[in-house]
């Protein structure tokens, strides 16, 4: 089994929805969490290889509407090492 390793940043509202889209573009992520500033998970959402264009539309939809709602999110990013 590949090995998981995991990495959180911490951006507002307005830089979520482009975040999201760079980390998907850089490749080898396996699941997406976004988390308010408390520590709820307000979305999780796998990331399987090939998985783009119009199926991730529905999903990065959600996450601009998170963004218009939260001052300050957490993503989690777990990627294979």
């Amino acid at each position: 089994m590949p090995e998981v390793r995991t990495e959180e940043f911490r951006v507002n509202g307005e830089e979520l929805l482009a975040k999201i889209k760079q980390l998907v573009h850089e490749g080898n992520i396996r699941r997406v969490i976004i988390k308010d500033k408390d520590g709820k998970v307000l979305i999780e959402f796998p990331l399987t290889f090939g998985v783009v264009g119009l199926v991730l539309a529905p999903t990065l939809a959600a996450v601009g509407a998170i963004a218009a709602l939260v001052t300050e999110a957490t993503v989690v990013v777990e990627k294979e090492a």
